[in-house]
């Protein structure tokens, strides 16, 4: 698996001068992307990519009021790739392709060809996109015709674009290296959810009979990562995790016990694990055994120091 990541912010050099050399970049190197930064704001940018297994995912947020990919950028980097744009930012941008404009609503997304210029326009100059993709016999062999729904906008109502999300979430910030087996089960869902966009006249559904091949596993990857960016909240709930991502709290918690740990004990364990983890480090000894607990979610301490000792056989203060 290979990961870029390139902030503006990282970049020697006042504004403009960060400014010049991200958009520069962006276009002669890591996307052949061109960007045109929103005028009047200060300048950020960040780009995120992930490759592996023939598939690729990546984000882009920043103050830029378009993104463009013109006939010379294609020459450049000559790929037969299908692409699922997604609005990850809190207003409405457009996307235009091959004569064919689409309006993306935020959380909405729309599927396009890699091999034709394209332009997106982001409404108040604050981009917030989120991009995967794959090779287009990898989608065919999915959904032979998916060529009918390009440039068709996928409402920002449809499951598929939260899976998308959470799933992205997860490779864009996981640095853990995964087994090649692994990443290749990824490679295989994130092709999934590319087809399963293409197709809204079946849509994904919480219900069992719904389960194309490989969504199953997108479900419970994007519960899993709700729980690991969640787990610290006291009222964290599947309830709470179900209505996120559009499914029933029945279905996340059939979904968590076929990986045989149920919802409360896996958020458990990861509170008692990074409670753990702040109470072994010398730099938070100035912190009450009280206080970590509250930070990990727990509300309770007597509870927290009758866990912790059912978990470690010894006590939050040995554990120092």
């Amino acid at each position: 698996m290979h990961r870029i990541i390139y902030n503006s912010s990282d970049l020697i050099g006042g504004e403009q001068i960060q400014k010049e050399q991200w958009i520069s970049t962006l276009s002669s190197g890591y996307a052949r992307l061109r960007a045109d930064p929103a005028v009047g704001r200060s300048f950020e940018g960040e780009l995120r990519i992930v490759r592996t297994c023939d598939v690729s995912v990546g984000t882009i947020h920043g103050t830029v009021k378009s993104i463009s990919r013109t006939t010379e950028d294609i020459a450049a980097q000559s790929t037969n790739n299908v692409v699922l744009l997604l609005n990850a930012g809190h207003s409405p941008l457009s996307v235009d392709q091959s004569g064919r404009s689409a309006d993306l609503s935020p959380g909405a997304s729309v599927l396009v060809e890699q091999s034709a210029p394209s332009i997106i326009r982001v409404s108040d100059g604050q981009c917030g996109l989120i991009a995967v993709q794959t090779d287009r016999e990898r989608v065919h062999q999915r959904c032979a015709g998916f060529e009918d729904r390009l440039m068709t906008a996928v409402s920002s109502s449809m499951m598929i674009n939260a899976l998308v999300r959470a799933y992205v979430g997860v490779l864009a910030h996981e640095k853990e290296a995964e087994s090649q087996l692994t990443m290749q089960f990824v490679a295989d869902h994130i092709a999934d959810l590319i087809a399963a966009a293409a197709t809204p006249a079946a849509p994904v559904t919480a219900d069992d009979n719904a389960d194309a091949r490989g969504l199953r596993a997108v479900r419970t990857q994007a519960i899993l990562t709700k729980i690991r960016s969640g787990f610290t909240d006291p009222e964290i709930s599947a309830q709470g995790v179900a209505k996120e991502l559009g499914l029933s709290a029945r279905y996340v918690q059939d979904l968590l016990q076929e990986t045989g740990i149920s919802f409360s004990e896996r958020v458990l364990e990861l509170r008692l694990q990074y409670a753990h983890r702040m109470l072994s480090q010398r730099h938070n000894d100035a912190l009450r055994v009280s206080e970590i607990a509250l930070m990990n979610g727990f509300s309770d301490v007597s509870y927290f120091n009758r866990c912790f000792r059912r978990r470690f056989g010894y006590t939050p203060t040995s554990a120092r």
